[in-house]
């Protein structure tokens, strides 16, 4: 890729929220403190509202990541979970893999587990990611876990992260409890163009860059209006503007590199004030679009390069980058995870940093693995994951009987571990993590 190129010891500009690149500019910090606060006082439901990309999963995990070491935190990343697969959730967080069964057997579960982690001075947080997408009726029976509590704490608390959307659903009169509950409501607004060329600078330090801005002024204040000031629109333009001038062999970024990059991936710059907009530049975008067909081949793409340039202009086919295509795989993953069975088995062959990494994992499985070889984004011990998951096995005897024959992975530093082992659909599902 281009990190040679200009001087860089890994991709800054990544899509997954890896809290490395934690941006404290457009009031983050400010929030980071006042969710700290709020979580320490131990009261009420928590709100964080803020448009796709705007970095709310960002947010969460530099969250997950401060709290004291006296809190203990549960995330429900699948907002369509129903109220009894909430409760097995949580109860598979707090180390009770085989939930009572009915929800007042489960709710008395979950009261005993708190309340023992009450007498010891711990508490509880639940995060809630995509909680636009909750059932109002999921999200009243949110409201009533807050009731659990003893004379003078509440034994669960609840921080709700979602879309402008989650602000319509909590004006229904229906949950006005749920409302009347909220206690801290912050939203994240976009990066203004000063933040976004100080985004770019924080990012491109952190991944090791030294050298003087690549990013003129001219080129972040049109890179505001394309991406409106979305962390992970950000995130694209710029990675495809670095790899449309590293294609062009120059170190010089240029409106013509951001305009193919805009173009690649498919966003409409906003109308300008003035009511006129910058030339499409669609000889360049061609050249990206090839560029960038190249060096996906390199790393895991079976293309055939073009011999010559060609006289007609032909029309690019559609590239996916080995991370895109492992960000796929694990939206699939997730809707077949929201349907099985939760006493499903799979094998866990690896769980690796990054989707990069996962694609190379998977291209390497021999044909032995069980099949379907699934990829899913988790929160393993804390720290987000790329799990590689094999088969689908009605039972543990079944599952073990196929883990047996597999060898053990090859160790790598990369592996949070390196030993297959079984794992259920129930038990994965308290811990997935959005890829979109």
């Amino acid at each position: 890729m281009y990190f040679d190129y200009f001087g860089l010891k890994e991709a800054p500009f990544r899509i997954t929220p890896n809290t490395e690149y934690w941006y404290a500019g457009g009031q983050r910090g400010e929030m980071l403190a006042a969710l700290l606060y709020a979580i320490g006082q131990g009261e009420g439901i928590i709100k964080v509202v803020g448009e796709v990309g705007s970095g709310k999963t960002m947010l969460c995990r530099k969250l997950v990541g401060q709290l004291p070491d006296t809190i203990d935190s549960i995330y429900l990343g699948n907002p369509t979970l129903p109220p009894d697969d909430m409760l097995a959730a949580i109860l598979a967080d707090l180390g009770i893999d085989t939930p009572e069964n009915g929800r007042q057997a489960r709710l008395a579960q979950l009261n005993t587990s708190l309340l023992a982690r009450h007498q010891t001075g711990r508490r509880v947080v639940v995060f809630v990611e995509e909680a636009q997408g909750i059932a109002l009726d999921n999200l009243e029976f949110l409201r009533l876990l807050t009731n659990l509590e003893t004379a003078t704490d509440k034994l669960l608390q609840i921080v709700l992260f979602g879309q402008p959307e989650l602000d319509a659903h909590l004006a229904e009169p229906s949950i006005r409890q749920l409302k009347d509950r909220i206690t801290l409501s912050l939203n994240l607004s976009p990066l203004s163009e000063s933040e976004v060329a100080d985004y770019l600078r924080a990012r491109l330090s952190v991944a090791g860059y030294r050298g003087p801005d690549l990013f003129s002024s001219a080129l972040v204040t049109r890179m505001t209006r394309l991406s409106g000031g979305l962390s992970r629109r950000i995130n694209v333009l710029a990675d495809k503007t670095l790899l449309a001038a590293y294609a062009g062999q120059t170190h010089t970024l240029t409106p013509a590199h951001l305009d193919a990059a805009a173009g690649d991936a498919e966003m409409q710059p906003q109308r300008f004030r003035s009511g006129l907009g910058p030339p499409r530049w669609t000889w360049l975008a061609v050249g990206l679009a090839a560029g960038v067909g190249l060096l996906a081949f390199v790393a895991w793409m079976a293309l055939t390069p073009p011999a010559a340039m060609p006289t007609a202009r032909p029309t690019p086919a559609p590239v996916v980058a080995p991370a895109d295509r492992v960000a796929e795989q694990a939206r699939q993953a997730e809707r077949w995870l929201a349907a099985a069975a939760p006493g499903t088995h799979v094998v866990q062959l690896a769980a690796v940093k990054d989707a990069t990494q996962a694609a190379v994992v998977m291209g390497s499985l021999k044909t032995a693995t069980p099949r379907p070889v699934r990829v899913l984004h988790v929160l393993s011990r804390g720290t987000p994951a790329w799990v590689i998951l094999a088969g689908e096995f009605p039972d543990r005897n079944t599952a073990q009987a196929a883990l047996d024959k597999l060898p053990a992975a090859p160790a790598s530093q990369d592996l949070h571990r390196a030993t297959p082992f079984l794992r259920t659909v129930g038990k994965l599902r308290s811990v997935v993590l959005p890829t979109g």
